[in-house]
Order: structure tokens, then sequence, then C-alpha cells
């Protein structure tokens, strides 16, 4: 019977369902007593260096599981042989509502209706429409998948690119093509070094006059000092879920360039999130007790740069 090392007493509850699996809860990276035997660890969304730390000090550990469908603080920093899960799938619904929530904001003009409100001002204007925007999503998984499903009905055209070219995807390679025919580009791939500033500028000037760029992966996916110029420029517009550097400090030049929205990393934080994350990990580790290989195995990728 395998020991799963978890982070909350919400955990120890779940996990409680799962046939031929202990529970133990742990506390800021220590390892409790009765924890050098876990062969899973399962951590949050947050500080990586003292889990990672504690890693070492489990010798019958298999598995890190994550709560959170990113990965690229882990990935290459795992002893030999262990594996690496992560939660797909629980956050996706979610984070597509909030990026479906953000382009709605922008092309209603909202923010500057919600100005007029804080000012006491009754300023009638016309405005835009998400009805028939031809929209770019990068990434097609959870949540690129959640996001095409929530635009589908507002007439939208939707062209899906992913890192591996199959059919009705297309391959990050035929981005110089598709950005100037495509009205919104939503980033949904996780940060990778093949990723890493993927958003350049030359990435930004592909796009058409009054685009809007979303990200809702993260922040080092975009060139921070080109979007910056490009939106002082106030050529595209942008909403932006996540940033680099993040969080976001006082005073950056991003907080006011003009025609951005700015949320702090909150994509998937609906009141029900954990249960969702600790839905999808149960699965996970299910299938880990039954020397089963975890459906979000996170296979083998090149190191993030720094």
């Amino acid at each position: 019977m395998p020991t799963i090392l978890v982070p909350d007493d919400h955990g120890v509850e779940v996990l409680a369902g799962v046939p031929a699996v202990t529970a133990l809860r742990y506390t800021a990276g220590e390892v409790p007593a009765g924890g050098d035997t876990a062969e899973v660890l399962v951590v949050p969304f947050g500080p990586v260096e003292p889990l990672i730390a504690m890693t070492t000090r489990l010798p019958r550990l298999r598995l890190v599981q994550t709560l959170h469908a990113g990965t690229e603080s882990w990935r290459g920093r795992l002893p030999p042989g262990v594996l690496l899960s992560n939660a797909r799938g629980a956050h996706g619904a979610a984070t597509a509502e909030w990026a479906l929530a953000g382009l709605l904001a922008v092309y209603r003009g909202l923010p500057g209706f919600i100005a007029d409100q804080a000012a006491g001002q009754w300023r009638w204007r016309t405005t835009d429409s998400l009805q028939g925007k031809r929209i770019l999503i990068l990434g097609a998984g959870d949540l690129g998948t959640c996001l095409r499903q929530l635009v589908a009905p507002f007439g939208t055209t939707v062209t899906m690119v992913a890192r591996r070219r199959r059919s009705g995807v297309h391959h990050l390679s035929d981005l110089a093509d598709l950005l100037p025919c495509h009205d919104v580009v939503v980033v949904m791939l996780p940060h990778s070094e093949a990723t890493h500033h993927l958003v350049d500028k030359d990435f930004l000037a592909r796009m058409p006059d009054g685009a809007v760029l979303v990200n809702a992966a993260r922040g080092p996916l975009v060139d921070t000092d080109a979007l910056v110029a490009e939106l002082r420029r106030q050529r595209i517009r942008a909403v932006l879920d996540v940033t680099d550097p993040e969080p976001l400090p006082a005073g950056h030049p991003l907080w006011t360039a003009p025609g951005v929205l700015i949320t702090p990393h909150v994509g998937g934080s609906v009141h029900d999130y954990r249960l969702r994350a600790w839905r999808v990990v149960a699965g996970q580790i299910a299938q880990f007790a039954r020397g089963d290989v975890p459906d979000n195995l996170v296979r083998a990728s090149p190191p993030i740069v720094p």
C-alpha cells in the first residue's frame, strides 16, 4: 500500500476514497514521521525549492504529482527515476472562461465604462464585438480545446496551433503565415526552451492592426519589452493573466501601457478549483496504485532557459 504525501487536509480526505493508498499530510516541505517511505509526493502551486529539496529525502519516491497543469519549475530537477504528472483537465474550463471574459471586456469596452462609472459620467458610445472574430489559439490541449468550445457560439473562426502537427492543428512553424489573418491570438502553451519569448517583436509585428493578444499561459512566453513597445504605439491590445516579471512590480511600464487589461494570475482561481484539482489527482494516484502509468505523465522535454 503506497504512502502518498499530501499538502493539505482536503487531500487526505479525498484520497481516503482511493483504494490501496495511505495519505499522509506534510507541511512546508518537511518530511513527516513515517513519510520517508512515501512513493508519491503531491505538490501545490507555489514556491518549489523546499519541495525539490524534500524529494532528495524520500528514498522510495517514484512520482511527483502536481495540483496544477504547469510543470516548468519541476522538469529536469527531480531525482533519477522519479516521474512527474500534472493536473491537466482540472483548470482548463475556468482558464478558458477567463480568456473569454477578457475578450468580451476588451471588445465591449468594459474597462472604459467602469472608469466612467467611477467618475460618475454617463458617456454613450458604440463598441466592437466578439461576433465573427478570427481567433488563433496557441495550444491544443485542455485549455485550448475548452476555449474553442466557449467561443463557438459567437460565430468565431478558430485556428488551433500546437508544438505537434496533427489533423486540424497547425504547427508553430506556420505562425508567420497565420498571424496576419487573425483578430485574436490566445497563448495557452507550456513554457519551455522552445516557447520562451515565442511572442517577440517579429511575432507582434505580424499581428494585424487592432488585434488582441491574450496570455493565459506563462509570462516568459511573451517578450515584455516588445509588448510594451507595441502597446504604446496603440496598434494592438492585450489581455494578460500572467506577466514577466511576475508578480508585476509597482511602477512597471506594463501597468500604464494603453490598451492592456491585467489580472494577477487568477485564470483558474475559482471557488471550487481545489476540488477540481484533487478530483484529477485522485484519478492519477489510483492509476499509479494499480501499477498503471498516469494519464497526465509529463514526458521528457528540454530544460527551461533561465
